[in-house]
């Protein structure tokens, strides 16, 4: 009975959204995907822990309320360790979750995630995260005052979880992305012809994509069979 059970659970997903949207809008924006696709994971999609300080640039495209994980500026970044604190309260609460996927500033937190768990700067309290999907994800750029306190000598060491990016032509972002794949080992990448947006998947996107997901079902199949140990051969 144990051994159908895991064999039928889907990886299970943190979606974190981009600034000024919600989890709700981020679903949304995922749903243009295929069922091929969205049918492999069990997806969750939290709002982040702060109000939208200022207009959000999808008004009129998507209903409010919007929200945003933290605030930065050309000096410093605001609310950085709140909102770290947040989401992993929420992977204790709902959790376990597997994987991570974030778009625009949800897509920097997803890729820091994993090196800050490895460091033990940071979600000491949660299984491993296992793999990212990055979505016009970036580097935080240089501040004056330097990078927030967890994010001290990040990407010291690239991080070696499978990981997904999703780079668009026309993104503001397009060149902070690319930079981020320097911090991870053998990153998957879909370039795509839009802009700062979670695209559509044409056939060679989804063709990268389903890569992706047969690496992560394998590393779930081995995990499975370590877990049943001699009850895997019967």
């Amino acid at each position: 009975m144990l051994g159908s059970q895991m064999r039928r659970r889907k990886p299970r997903i943190l979606c974190l959204h981009g600034f000024r949207t919600s989890g709700e809008i981020l679903k949304k924006m995922m749903g243009k995907w295929p069922d091929a696709v969205l049918e492999k994971f069990d997806f969750d999609f939290p709002d982040a822990p702060s109000p939208a300080k200022g207009k959000s640039d999808i008004e009129g495209l998507y209903d409010p309320p919007y929200y945003e994980w933290y605030q930065v500026n050309k000096v410093e970044c605001f609310n950085f360790e709140e909102c770290i604190a947040y989401i992993e309260d929420h992977m204790i609460k709902h959790g376990p979750f597997d994987g991570l996927l974030g778009f625009s500033q949800g897509g920097m937190l997803a890729s820091v995630l994993p090196w800050m768990q490895r460091e033990g700067v940071a979600f000491t309290k949660v299984p491993k995260i296992k793999f990212v999907v990055v979505i016009s994800g970036f580097a935080l750029r240089e501040l004056k005052s330097g990078p927030p306190k967890l994010l001290v000598n990040a990407f010291s060491a690239p991080v070696e979880c499978p990981s997904l990016h999703m780079i668009g032509d026309k993104d503001f972002l397009k060149e902070r992305g690319i930079k981020l794949l320097k911090s991870f080992v053998k990153p998957f990448v879909i370039h795509h012809s839009m802009g700062h947006t979670v695209p559509k998947l044409d056939e060679k996107g989804q063709k990268t994509m389903l890569k992706f997901i047969e690496k992560i079902q394998e590393m779930f199949s081995i995990d499975l069979q370590i877990a049943l140990g001699p009850k895997a051969a019967l």
